[in-house]
């Protein structure tokens, strides 16, 4: 077990918004608040929010939350002690560890299978660039001096050479204490009859690193025409290593994506390689299949793609306030089928969507080789919209040249048009099409619109148990639900100033209630003293789970005030309207039992005591008879 005092120095150390802002692109959401989208489901509006005052994070969509540890465990995949030790490994903390029992610390023999996986991955990588300079990967050299790559290239790829034979690999990691069943497991080697050998033999290999720069697998190019395996061969899913969740090159392209707003998306290793070579720094690759969901959500994280769905209209006709997705594609059949699929995926963006296809059809990687860096990165300058791409490609296959062939061209392109979410974008589409094939433009127009009621008749059956939008939050739920966010946030405020006297009676709200008792429970607000993030996951781990992400809710709601002063003002005026209330509550039930009891009865006598120092009480907070 790792010493609880390690625990508390990692959650302190690790800035929150720092490791989530790796992942995500957070930007201001308020005072003391940042927001994204969520990275653990699909939205297109952010709901996701970090306050790395009180060092929590909270989906107010899914409704999962908690701090540092929590997040890394979520997005990495990760049991508690391994999060804390990748956190300690960023941020400097020497961990300790000590026996279940409380026994004196020891030094760990097992850091972790994940970081296990992980170690074996770095040495198979410096393995790999080790024999790309010995004299048996001439081969390999050559294919990348042919292409345009020297070593320095190589070295800022981390590219590779897998020697020829069956163990070479293998041989190199049990040398360095892994065991044959770790090396079945990592995916560097494949188990066999009599042991384990080498995945990757005789072949250029590219680091295949997640968003953070750790590298989780490997691709491997064949080399020699004796190889009989595939041109491309990928490290197996793994628990490292999930196809669908990793873009090549990202690690390298993640800043410049959220900076420029743009991301370039490439069909290989060696296109990603000649694209930042060639400065097209956004650029990055899908790693042995297609760009898919699980891709979209990752580069709309870091573009911060947000739409306006009220109006139902995207950011993609603001080019200022949205990001840009580019593809490239062969132009051959199969590129321009790519492209098709992404225009059916590209409703999942709000960005500007664009293809670039080289009209001769070289890929970016021939194209830099041909016609140097500049062409390539006229390429992407020259990019196309994906709509008009899309349109295009649907009329490039009728003959427009007869009247047959203009309608069957008008009855495929409409409901490619009529699927464009942007009503601006899709009526000037319409205006495109009519020209496009010279046809006139209200006959265009409406079969357009009966396209689109045509898909929205679909929508809608699909849409039958959408929720209701919720109606307006009640002034008591409401300020219950401030005081608790004051609490959870502003502890050491909200102790000055009497949360900790305040009963359960003061929530009407069960749900609110029940954060009461988990406070309470974790000692109160005067409990937190200066580690709030430990106090905050110490009232967490005191409440059942719907309680618990609600605790998370309210620990990183963005409150409307700024600087310390202000936030002490707000405190107390929250916290005053909150017990006031509840007096008020009170008084009037003592009235009403007054009324039902005796004049002449001690009862009487006692309740009258209660309400005049009820009375007192309330008048001390200011409020009027």
């Amino acid at each position: 077990m790792i010493k609880r005092d390690d625990i508390v120095t990692v959650r302190e150390r690790a800035r929150i918004d720092e490791i989530v802002s790796q992942f995500v692109t957070l930007r201001p959401a308020g005072v003391g608040s940042m927001k994204g989208l969520c990275p653990f489901h699909d939205e297109r509006t952010p709901s996701f929010h970090v306050r790395p005052q009180v060092g929590h994070w909270h989906c107010f969509g899914c409704g999962e939350g908690g701090d540092v540890i929590s997040f890394v465990q979520k997005i990495n995949h990760m049991p508690f002690a391994e999060a804390v030790e990748w956190l300690a490994d960023r941020s400097g903390v020497q961990l300790h560890y000590e026996d279940d029992g409380g026994g004196p610390a020891r030094p760990r023999e097992d850091p972790g299978r994940r970081q296990r996986l992980i170690e074996s991955h770095v040495l198979a990588e410096q393995f790999y660039r080790e024999q790309l300079r010995g004299p048996e990967a001439v081969v390999a050299r050559r294919f990348l001096a042919e292409r345009g790559f020297d070593q320095a290239a190589a070295d800022t790829f981390g590219v590779g050479y897998a020697p020829k034979g069956w163990d070479h690999l293998a041989r190199h990691l049990r040398g360095k204490g892994f065991t044959e069943p770790e090396l079945a497991v990592s995916g560097l080697c494949t188990q066999g009859n009599r042991g384990v050998y080498d995945r990757f033999r005789g072949r250029l290999v590219w680091p295949i690193r997640d968003i953070t720069g750790t590298t989780v697998g490997f691709g491997a190019r064949r080399l020699y025409e004796e190889d009989q395996g595939p041109k491309y061969l990928n490290t197996p899913e793994t628990a490292l290593y999930r196809k669908a969740q990793v873009l090549y090159g990202l690690d390298l392209a993640r800043k410049a994506i959220a900076t420029h707003r743009q991301v370039v998306v490439v069909e290989g290793y060696t296109d990603v390689m000649a694209a930042h070579l060639a400065g097209v720094s956004t650029a990055v690759a899908t790693c042995g299949t297609a760009f898919g969901e699980e891709h979209i959500r990752i580069v709309r994280r870091l573009l911060g793609d947000v739409a306006d769905e009220s109006a139902g209209v995207s950011f993609s006709s603001q080019l200022s306030r949205g990001g840009q997705v580019i593809f490239t594609f062969d132009g051959d059949a199969a590129g321009q089928k790519a492209a098709l699929k992404a225009f059916d995926e590209d409703q999942r963006f709000a960005a500007q969507t664009f293809v670039a296809v080289e009209p001769s059809g070289m890929d970016p990687c021939e194209l830099r080789m041909a016609k140097g860096d500049q062409a390539l990165a006229a390429l992407i300058e020259n990019r196309v919209p994906l709509f008009e791409f899309a349109i295009r490609s649907v009329l490039a296959s009728v003959d427009l040249g007869t009247a047959e062939g203009r309608v069957g061209a008008l009855r495929s392109a409409a409901p490619v048009v009529g699927r464009i979410r942007d009503r601006a974008l899709r009526a000037e589409y319409s205006r495109e099409l009519a020209g496009w094939l010279g046809m006139d433009e209200g006959g265009v127009r409406r079969a357009v619109a009966d396209a689109e009621r045509r898909d929205d008749r679909q929508q809608d059956r699909q849409a039958d148990t959408r929720p209701e939008r919720p109606r307006q939050e009640d002034p008591v739920a409401k300020l219950e639900r401030q005081a608790l966010e004051v609490a959870l946030q502003l502890p050491g405020t909200a102790a000055a100033c009497g949360f900790d006297d305040v009963g359960a009676g003061a929530f009407v709200v069960p749900a609110h209630r029940a954060v009461h008792d988990a406070v309470r429970a974790a000692g109160g607000t005067g409990a937190a003293g200066t580690d709030v993030v430990g106090w905050l996951e110490e009232v967490r781990s005191g409440a059942a789970d719907p309680v618990a992400r609600l605790i998370t809710g309210l620990a990183v709601a963005p409150l409307p005030v700024a600087d310390a002063a202000a936030q002490r003002h707000y405190a107390a005026g929250v916290l005053t309207s909150l017990i006031r209330m509840a007096l008020t509550r009170t008084i009037a039930d003592v009235k009403g039992e007054l009324q039902r009891t005796d004049p002449g009865s001690e009862r009487y006598n006692q309740l009258f005591g209660e309400l005049i120092a009820l009375e007192t009480q309330r008048r001390s907070l200011g409020e009027e008879r």
